[in-house]
């Protein structure tokens, strides 16, 4: 099928050391000899061979654009299985600007958003799983999130969805020729047989829609909020954990009103904190605004942080705290270790059943044991991808819910004593479902909303 021949700009436009303009489409090679000089001038580099590299200058007519190395992949053995050039140029915004008009003057045009990874999808090079991945590389946060990004890239999640396709169209296989040729082939006791072969289908498929709750976590951060008695520490602890001085730290009670949001990144986790006003109470109208907000973001957080300050006893305004924690994942803090203690662990620990670490964020001391707490709290250790799937993406997730459902309506099916026909119309709803996930079937619309979210020249 020909195509047209695509360019964008694959770097950042910013200024920096190298640049790279990328081409792809059945007339890339045509287009690359129209601008393309060598030093001597007689290279032609469309009978050159692939994956090789060239120096010389882009040429617009006479005029010389800029000097650059042109990296060769002829069709089907590159990203998008088409013809590919790759302009590597001098990093500045203008240059690349050039370079791009030119190449687009002699016979390309603009990609779109996300094209050349399209192509990918639509040259069967890539599943449209691995395609979504490659947006989740770009955008890592952590790196967890990069290494499960990578697995999906590798394809993992291919792998196990097609492993799993192939039981259930099996088995649809198997009831079509039954039904077809009953004289031949028996479906006696089969229904038993099946439930089996649905039961360990379900029971993979539940690991998997359960990994999505780490899965968010690696992609988006752990919502997290910092809570606390006024003074006790709350926003020196963000200043610690973000490594400036984000918040401001006096010996005022109620110096922080409003909230103060953060993105940290600690051992690989990703930690979206709120630092939020004491909660206490107060006469104070705008205080008062804060506390009230300080409360509602408890409530909302993945993940609550609690800072106790161990010089001072504790009162109504931490009974309150602590009665908020009760169903919540929450690390306590005992904040100022490095002072003589008035509240303890042990009055902590018979008052709350989350962990406690005391800490000093004036020493710094304490900090690496709690980054180990939250990494185990929510990860049960360290994350490993050798053979772990996490789904990241919450199209796969309700896919994934969606095959699930339909096998528990074969299930009930078998259990109700129904046809076999009746097993066969929900395995084919199962084995679609599954199928959208990497691609197969799906509707134009959704693949161009998908690919409409990657960036130029990707």
């Amino acid at each position: 099928m020909k195509t047209d021949t695509i360019a964008a700009i694959a770097t950042a436009m910013t200024a920096s050391g190298i640049g790279i303009v990328r081409i792809s489409g059945d007339e890339a090679f045509d287009v690359i000899d129209r601008i393309y000089r060598s030093k001597n001038g007689k290279k032609v580099l469309s009978k050159e061979p692939s994956h090789t590299i060239h120096y010389g200058y882009i040429m617009d007519g006479d005029e010389m654009i800029d000097e650059v190395m042109v990296l060769l992949m002829k069709a089907p053995n590159s990203y998008t299985r088409e013809d590919t050039i790759e302009i590597d140029c001098h990093g500045g915004v203008l240059v690349m600007r050039r370079i791009l008009e030119t190449v687009l003057k002699y016979g390309a045009r603009p990609a779109e958003p996300g094209e050349f990874t399209k192509r990918a999808f639509l040259n069967g090079r890539i599943d449209l799983s691995q395609a979504e991945s490659v947006i989740d590389i770009i955008q890592s946060k952590n790196d967890f999130a990069l290494k499960s990004s990578i697995s999906q890239l590798n394809g993992a999640l291919t792998d196990k969805i097609r492993a799993i396709r192939a039981k259930i169209i099996h088995e649809i296989a198997f009831i079509e020729s039954a039904l077809d040729d009953p004289e031949h082939i028996s479906i006696d006791g089969y229904g038993e047989k099946l439930e089996k072969i649905v039961e360990e289908i379900q029971t993979e498929l539940e690991k998997m829609i359960r990994s999505s709750e780490n899965g968010s976590i690696l992609k988006e951060g752990i919502n997290t909020v910092i809570v606390g008695k006024p003074n006790a520490g709350k926003s020196s602890l963000l200043n610690v954990l973000v490594g400036k001085e984000r918040a401001i730290v006096t010996d005022i009670a109620g110096t922080t009103r409003d909230v103060l949001e953060e993105q940290i990144n600690l051992n690989g986790i990703s930690l979206n904190i709120i630092d939020t006003a004491g909660i206490r109470n107060t006469e104070d109208v705008v205080e008062k605004i804060g506390v009230d907000k300080a409360k509602q973001y408890l409530g909302d957080a993945d993940l609550v942080i609690y800072v106790v300050d161990s010089s001072t006893a504790l009162d109504e305004n931490d009974e309150e705290i602590i009665a908020m924690l009760a169903d919540k994942k929450a690390v306590v803090l005992l904040n100022k270790s490095d002072l003589a203690a008035v509240t303890t662990v042990d009055d902590l620990a018979k008052r709350l059943d989350q962990k406690i670490i005391p800490v000093s964020t004036k020493e710094n001391t304490g900090i690496e044991e709690f980054e180990n707490t939250i990494k185990d709290m929510f990860f049960h250790g360290q994350l490993s991808f050798n053979d772990e799937i996490y789904i990241t993406n919450i199209r796969h997730k309700n896919l994934l819910s969606e095959a699930h459902e339909s096998l528990k309506m074969v299930e009930q099916s078998i259990a109700d004593g129904m046809p076999e026909d009746f097993y066969s119309i929900d395995l084919m709803n199962a084995y679609e479902s599954l199928g959208n996930i990497i691609g197969e079937a799906v509707d134009d619309d959704l693949v161009n909303e998908i690919f409409s979210k990657f960036c130029m020249g990707k």
